[in-house]
């Protein structure tokens, strides 16, 4: 996630680091030379394009264009808005669960599965962060967990769901002998369903993408009215109109490709979400949890922060 200032007046204009405009370059790039090359036409054979009054066409398929580029964008939005809010609850839920665990096991009897029930809940969220990033959840989950514990994941369906699994056996064991009473345990119980729910949740983001239907009517829609634009503008503005397409270009273009973007909040594009840093925010309350030393935070590296 690009993490910086409000450009000033001359940064607007410089400034990459964030920018889709690497992203569409080529497209902005190949509008302003059609255009270019339409406008060096139209100064020898100025018949066959239309005046001022040829450009309404262009206006009112502009105008619907961006009302619906504008709906792609903001479902998209809220999909990383909802990925955000699904990861902020998966922090304060564990913070609020290694808080009941610390407190509803207490003493040196129960040191070794308080031990272990705090990192499992550590190995969830690596797990649940190398899932949604399409890498090995059970590598991720395995240095948390208890010695052979994690030889096993691999042949389960979900890592993630196996390590809550763990921890509420912990959990039932410690009630069953008398270390936990069963309101106390429920209560525990309600916090790891919580974190049941917010894995189901990122996974349903993550394998349900916006209908390809959609976004493809609008790409077409995009490059062919960017294609056309300037045969309506060649004639009253002359020169300037490659200027004006590649402003057209630049504004949807860059909002469909921002919309690609938004649309996997799990990935690892700079307007992605910063699950590296909110991972590591987790590890702390751990660590913490466990009286460890705790790992630094993640800094932004380039207003990037991963």
């Amino acid at each position: 996630m690009v993490v910086r200032s409000r450009p000033g007046l001359v940064e607007v204009f410089f400034t990459l680091q964030g920018s889709i405009l690497p992203k569409i370059v080529r497209q902005v790039a190949s509008i302003t030379a059609i255009a270019c090359l339409v406008v060096a036409v139209e100064r020898h054979w100025p018949q066959p394009f239309p005046g001022t009054e040829g450009i309404g066409p262009f206006t009112l398929v502009g105008l619907a264009l961006s009302i619906f580029l504008s709906f792609r964008n903001n479902t998209c939005y809220d999909r990383w808005w909802e990925a955000r809010k699904l990861w902020g609850s998966l922090i304060a839920e564990t913070r609020e669960l290694a808080r009941l665990i610390g407190v509803l096991l207490p003493g040196p009897d129960e040191a070794a599965t308080r031990t272990a029930s705090l990192r499992r809940l550590a190995g969830f969220a690596h797990a649940l962060h190398a899932r949604l990033r399409g890498l090995d959840e059970a590598a991720a989950a395995r240095p948390w967990l208890p010695d052979g514990e994690g030889a096993g994941l691999a042949s389960r369906a979900s890592s993630a769901d196996a390590v809550l699994t763990a921890l509420s056996a912990d959990l039932a064991a410690a009630m069953r002998r008398g270390a936990l009473g069963d309101i106390l345990f429920a209560q525990a119980q309600a916090r790891i369903a919580a974190l049941s729910q917010i894995h189901t949740s990122c996974e349903r983001i993550q394998s349900t993408p916006l209908p390809f239907a959609y976004s493809l009517l609008l790409y077409r829609t995009a490059w062919l009215y960017c294609l056309l634009l300037p045969f309506g503008l060649a004639a009253s503005l002359g020169w300037a109109t490659p200027v004006v397409a590649a402003l057209v270009a630049y504004t949807f273009f860059g909002l469909d490709v921002l919309g690609d973007e938004l649309e996997e909040p799990f990935g690892t594009e700079p307007n992605d979400l910063p699950l590296d840093a909110m991972l590591r925010m987790i590890e702390r309350i751990v660590c913490d949890a466990l009286g460890e030393p705790m790992p630094p935070l993640l800094a932004p590296e380039g207003c990037v922060l991963h």
